[in-house]
């Protein structure tokens, strides 16, 4: 067991594999209580066979693998219980052969327990993986609900102001309908009959306020084919009354304020539609 006045290195790795008998067990113990050289080597070991584990490739275990490798288990042993009762007869020393055998089954035995983290850790990181894409998908019905939530709001509401936009000229023009509800900041617009732009050049809507402050932008939009557009729910500051919506031509970055001549004009109704 002893080599000079420390463990040999093998017997450091039996005993961190458990393989030692109870007495080498307790006699290792012993040792290292005084020994920091002994203990050093046993950390060092320990790392490694660590490492070794933590270095296993992981692959989903095959099915009827886990009871492949018991039965083998099972078979070895008892082929190693046959070998040494007929092997009894000769006079040998049999003591190191037997820790041999105990350190195959003990590696045996670890790697089945690597097997079988290496497989839960598989179906645990499946499991994450499903609920995380349940979780998000979760929250995308939920974003998608409280936008028709609001649409359907301002488009019912008793309180909301329905506003017919009309071209200022005489002859047939671009129309457009304002439904907006001060007190959530929620306006949805409808336009028809738009004339094309050029690529740089786009339409705003604007808001204008019943307290006299500035017109506020209220979102850029270009038509169809149809002449066709619509503004859904812009980001607007809540409770403003409004005086009257309004859209002009602008750069297709957009403007702060409104650029003449206004083509779209509605006033807001004092009560009812």
């Amino acid at each position: 067991m002893m080599q000079g006045a420390h463990i040999p290195h093998e017997d450091l790795i039996l005993y961190a594999m458990q393989a030692l008998s109870e007495g080498e067990t307790a006699a290792v113990r012993l040792h290292l209580e005084e020994c920091k050289p002994c203990r050093d080597d046993l950390a060092a070991v320990s790392g490694d066979l660590a490492l070794l584990a933590l270095g296993v490739e992981q692959h989903p275990l095959p099915e009827g693998a886990r009871q492949r490798f018991v039965d083998r288990i099972s078979t070895a042993t008892s082929a190693t219980s046959q070998s040494e009762k007929k092997a009894s007869v000769v006079a040998i020393d049999t003591g190191r052969p037997r820790r041999k055998a105990a350190l195959w089954i003990s590696w045996l035995a670890t790697a089945a327990l690597l097997v079988t983290a290496i497989s839960l850790g598989l179906q645990v990181r499946s499991l994450n993986d499903e609920l995380r894409r349940k979780s998000e998908e979760a929250a995308k019905q939920e974003a998608e609900s409280s936008r028709a939530k609001q649409v359907l709001e301002v488009l019912t509401s008793p309180s909301a102001k329905r506003v017919l936009l009309t071209a200022s000229k005489a002859k047939p023009a671009p129309t457009a309908r304002a439904v907006y509800l001060a007190e959530s900041g929620g306006l949805i617009l409808q336009a028809n009959d738009l004339e094309q732009l050029a690529q740089d050049k786009t339409y705003e809507l604007w808001v204008i306020p019943a307290n006299g402050q500035a017109p506020i932008p209220a979102g850029l939009f270009r038509p169809d084919a149809a002449g066709s557009a619509s503004v859904v729910l812009p980001p607007l500051p809540k409770g403003v009354p409004a005086k009257a919506f309004g859209v002009t031509i602008e750069k297709a970055e957009g403007s702060a304020t409104p650029t003449a001549p206004i083509l779209l004009a509605g006033a807001v109704p004092t009560s009812g539609e």
